[in-house]
């Protein structure tokens, strides 16, 4: 007849070191989990960036007349005015002034380096209704009927290697929470391992007084899974002040790009729950761990 296994606190004490946060795998999980929370904040706030400068040049389009002539220039400007009043698909359209031009070319050409002689092109900001960019072939032929020297570019394609770039630093953050994941994994082994080796005799005059196989397990996926989310917690805790001090410097650059990054309510939402399937995965692990090494021990 087996024994019932001693009192479970009493058996956890003799076999891990005292103090919740003893020991040093609790503190390199908090290493670990900051730096996943760093990059997890990275790749949603990359993303949410990422979407909203698409949604904010979808539809815009700059005309470019680069007519030499300027009586013949402002002709086609106005029959292109008059051609997109009649469009259903275009929302708005307005004319940059020839100031603008002249502000937006003054850092190549300088003060002095723009004369009356001198032919700059008219640019007319084209903006379409959602859902209308499938027009915009037909729009291009129009223009160029009524302008043949004009050019037409999407702003999406001026931000195309933006946006690749973008997309590529996403799946990097990805890549980089999952290396984490593995890492922390492989971290848990290494402990309950390391544990199993130290209190081997331990856990024979355990398994001699009627302990089994899964009630050893329990005592150590119990006390990882606690270190886990001690540590989780304290990495979260950090990495969360980390992201709040980079949203604040980046909000105070006033860039429209960089103040737009940000992870949002589901982002925190999802941060919240790293200590918990941390614990979850470290209790997992910790069990098949534990259970796979003592089928070979005792």
């Amino acid at each position: 007849m087996r024994l019932r296994l001693p009192d479970l606190p009493a058996a956890e004490a003799q076999l891990f070191p005292e103090g919740r946060m003893a020991g040093p795998m609790p503190w390199v999980i908090a290493v670990m989990i900051f730096l996943t929370v760093l990059a997890a904040a990275m790749g949603m706030g990359v993303s949410r960036a990422a979407t909203g400068v698409a949604a904010d040049v979808a539809g815009r389009v700059t005309i470019q007349l680069i007519e030499a002539n300027s009586v013949r220039r402002a002709k086609q400007a106005q029959a292109i005015e008059r051609h997109l009043a009649e469009q259903a698909g275009v929302e708005n359209f307005q004319r940059v002034s020839a100031a603008e031009v002249t502000a937006l070319l003054e850092p190549w050409f300088g003060k002095a380096g723009l004369d009356q002689d001198l032919p700059v092109p008219m640019l007319i900001d084209v903006t379409l209704r959602p859902g209308a960019e499938k027009a915009l072939p037909q729009l291009s032929e129009a223009v160029r009927a009524l302008a043949p020297s004009a050019r037409i570019e999407p702003h999406g394609q001026w931000l195309a290697p933006l946006s690749a770039a973008m997309r590529s630093l996403v799946w990097l953050a990805g890549l980089l929470v999952v290396l984490m994941a593995v890492a922390s994994v492989a971290i848990i082994v290494l402990a309950a391992r390391s544990a199993l080796n130290t209190h081997r005799a331990t856990l024979e005059v355990l398994h001699l007084l009627g302990a089994s196989d899964p009630q050893i397990a329990r005592l150590f996926q119990r006390r990882l899974g606690l270190d886990a989310l001690f540590g989780a917690v304290i990495g979260l805790f950090a990495g969360s002040l980390a992201i709040l001090l980079l949203g604040y410097r980046f909000a105070a650059m006033g860039s429209d790009l960089l103040g737009s990054f940000g992870i949002g309510l589901a982002g925190w939402l999802a941060l919240l729950a790293v200590p918990v399937v941390t614990a979850i995965m470290a209790m997992l692990a910790a069990r098949l761990t534990v259970l796979a090494a003592l089928r070979h021990m005792l």
